[in-house]
């Protein structure tokens, strides 16, 4: 579970020279790369085999999701491996369908969706026996154009070819896979009230979607499409006054509510709160998501409220959520350096262990979007005001998934009401 400023994940990102902390479906069986990625190379429509020293495979199949932009989303993640004794250099990396592209090949702006496992600084070269991560996000205009089956060309450059086997520069067809029938579950939103603001979501490589951490022997993607929510004053600041403290953040304490109907079946709710500012030190794995809710929607979906006040869960596991029920309070417990409720749906019960699933706001107003990154950064590092993108659909919306920078407006008919 990332804080908006994206330094944070409750996973843990095995990315590069060290295991860096991270914030925090499908089922479990696609948290490693399914068998049809990895026999899928150019030789999977055809006859002849294809010499692919880069083998390719997604980590799960991707599960179309429209979001806020208009367009539908696939977002995922390729695991790269160059079986060659020498250098591999990625040149390029291309999405097709049918053998056409489906958007355009990724090059000049390659490197930072790469990640090499065991690097010390960014780069797009695979030492020999060497791994890494790409992570892609194919937008297409609707459910209509969405593709039945993915597959990946990839551009690379080898340091000594060997031809005509090996040429300095070859072009494969890898990590064939079929699309996820399965829909993005729709929910009702976690929040109530104007400006909440998505600081660290999907699309982009934020921190949520670089936690991919390797837990129990298998690589997971928990936060693949999860949102850290922090509230904006009308001024649009996220803090007022002293940054270390919570009383600082106007939306600390606010009501978390639950998306759907669905049974408690784990919760924690004694865990302290941490000073804002710091990034939390000496945490173990299950304090990371600090007082949590994890709620079953069924269907093989679970879903994750992080970061609660410490004693605010008036509940007890087993107990039956209704939608709008009010279940606990936003806070800063856990790994978080300033108050935000992390939310997300994954494929199994654990937070950790699992696999992010897209999911979509039933009804919502989308009233801004922060300009850039870096503006954000001075929102939550400054206290700075919040500068908007200009030319924004704002307005309102059905059935979509936020991105992030988004700010939006929430309407939850609460239990009672």
């Amino acid at each position: 579970m990332a804080s908006p400023s994206g330094k944070n994940s409750i996973a843990l990102v095995f990315l590069a020279a060290a295991m860096v902390v991270s914030c925090s479906t499908t089922q479990n069986s696609q948290t490693t790369p399914s068998d049809s990625s990895l026999t899928s190379a150019p030789g999977s429509n055809s006859a002849e085999p294809v010499l692919t020293p880069l083998t390719a495979a997604t980590l799960a199949a991707p599960i179309p999701v429209t979001a806020t932009d208009g367009e539908v989303h696939l977002a995922y993640e390729l695991f790269l491996t160059n079986t060659l004794a020498q250098p591999l250099t990625l040149r390029s990396i291309e999405p097709v369908s049918n053998g056409v592209p489906l958007q355009s090949s990724i090059s000049d702006g390659l490197l930072p969706w790469i990640r090499v496992f065991g690097a010390t600084r960014p780069t797009e070269t695979l030492g020999p026996g060497q791994s890494a991560l790409a992570w892609i996000d194919v937008t297409v205009p609707s459910s209509s154009e969405v593709p039945e089956v993915v597959e990946h060309r990839i551009s690379v450059a080898v340091a000594t070819p060997n031809p005509p086997l090996l040429p300095a520069e070859m072009t494969e067809i890898v990590a064939r896979t079929t699309v996820s029938t399965q829909s993005a579950v729709v929910i009702d939103p976690p929040l109530n009230g104007e400006n909440w603001l998505n600081g660290n979501g999907c699309c982009g490589l934020t921190a949520h979607r670089g936690a991919v951490s390797p837990l129990n022997g298998q690589l997971f993607a928990p936060e693949r499409f999860a949102i850290d929510y922090v509230q904006l004053t009308s001024e649009g600041k996220m803090f007022n006054g002293d940054r270390t403290s919570v009383n600082s953040y106007p939306y600390y304490g606010s009501d978390v509510f639950a998306v759907a109907e669905g049974k408690i079946v784990s919760m924690v709710n004694d865990l302290p709160e941490q000073t804002p500012g710091a990034d939390p030190v000496g945490l173990t794995l299950d304090q990371f998501g600090g007082n949590h809710v994890v709620q079953d929607l069924g269907n093989g979906r679970y879903a994750f409220y992080a970061h609660l006040q410490r004693g605010s869960i008036p509940l007890e596991v087993g107990d039956n959520l209704t939608v709008g029920q009010s279940l606990g309070k936003l806070g800063n417990s856990g790994n978080t350096d300033a108050p935000h409720l992390h939310f997300h749906i994954m494929d199994g019960p654990d937070p950790l262990a699992s696999n992010g699933l897209p999911f979509e706001i039933r009804s919502f107003d989308l009233t801004n979007r922060i300009m850039n990154q870096d503006n954000l950064d001075s929102v939550t590092d400054s206290g700075a005001a919040a500068q908007f993108a200009t030319g924004v659909d704002t307005g309102r919306r059905s059935n979509q998934m936020p991105l992030t920078l988004d700010v939006m407006t929430y309407d939850v008919v609460q239990q009672g009401s």
